[in-house]
């Protein structure tokens, strides 16, 4: 079997931390006065988001615990933007990640926190994530996971018991989450496991916590914070074939069934290197949540990576 490393990644909040990275402010001279360096960062932004959707097709877990890291390790990431003239407002992030591999059990723990003001100064983002994501190894088929996660948004409820917010502003509150937890375990088995075919399933019960906006159409000013406590079950699939060097296919799907409602997901992936320089990758999302009034949503993607 060929060793894949396992890297320690969040399967509940989408966190990417890479390793600190300095480079130029600038493209090249003169580029910031005539807009070239902000049209090169939105390159990069593509071409990160391509690869990004290369690198998760390849599933680092499919193969178990391979010859992963040992140890404690972690990154951090801090990012801030103040701006004055035409424009006053300001933006503020900083996201970590903190992992710890040891013999068959590996965990990783995340937080986000994201601050923002607008042109009036007035803060228009408040939210702080955390996220936990454990999994221990019996065999190279057997494992068991544990997922957890919990946001607070300081925004959701902000001006409801003074009556500051009123009218469409109130009615756009309805359904904001204030408070979202969860918190999810059960086994896990890799049903097939070799260098061309990879499948994984795990199943299990978990509990999700919520505080959330209720804006009534009908009087609006009664807008209240409903809390819910809800048992949920998830049942999830990751299946790899690798047909040659140059084509292989996934297919990803999750499920969750709670009191709140039911939602699964699937996304089917075709991955193809047709030389060194040029990779494509084509997929096709499909989304479900049983209480919306359109319940599907499909999303058709193309990537495309070409070195030269």
């Amino acid at each position: 079997m060929k060793n894949i490393p396992l890297i320690a990644s969040a399967s509940v909040l989408a966190l990417a931390i890479g390793a600190p990275a300095f480079a130029q402010t600038e493209f090249s001279t003169g580029a910031n006065i005539t807009g070239v360096s902000s049209l090169e960062d939105r390159i990069e932004d593509v071409e990160d988001a391509v690869r990004d959707d290369f690198e998760r097709s390849q599933d680092a877990r499919r193969f178990g615990p391979a010859d992963r890291r040992s140890g404690t390790f972690g990154s951090i990431a801090l990012t801030y933007a103040g701006r004055s003239g035409n424009y006053e407002n300001q933006d503020f992030s900083l996201a970590g990640r903190l992992s710890h591999n040891e013999g068959p059990f590996q965990q990783t723990v995340g937080l986000l926190l994201e601050y923002g003001e607008d042109n009036d100064g007035d803060t228009d983002t408040k939210r702080t994530s955390v996220l936990y994501d454990g999994n221990y190894y019996f065999n190279d088929q057997l494992y068991a996971f544990i997922l957890g996660r919990a946001a607070v948004d300081g925004l959701a409820d902000d001006g409801l018991d003074d009556g500051s917010v009123t009218g469409d502003d109130l009615l756009d509150r309805d359904g904001r989450l204030k408070r979202d937890a969860f918190l999810g375990f059960g086994p896990g088995y890799r049903i097939i496991n070799n260098d061309t075919t990879a499948w994984r399933v795990q199943a299990g019960v978990g509990v999700r916590y919520t505080h959330t906006v209720r804006a009534p159409t009908v009087d609006p000013t009664e807008a209240y914070v409903e809390s819910d406590t809800s048992v949920g079950y998830i049942a999830s699939s990751r299946f790899y074939h690798k047909f040659n060097d140059q084509f292989f296919l996934t297919n990803d799907t999750d499920y969750l069934t709670s009191d709140a409602n039911d939602v699964a997901w699937n996304e089917l992936g075709l991955n193809f290197k047709m030389s060194d320089a040029l990779s494509t990758r084509v997929s096709y999302k499909t989304e479900y949540v049983s209480d919306r009034a359109i319940r599907t949503d499909n999303t058709l993607g193309v990537s495309l990576v070409y070195g030269f």
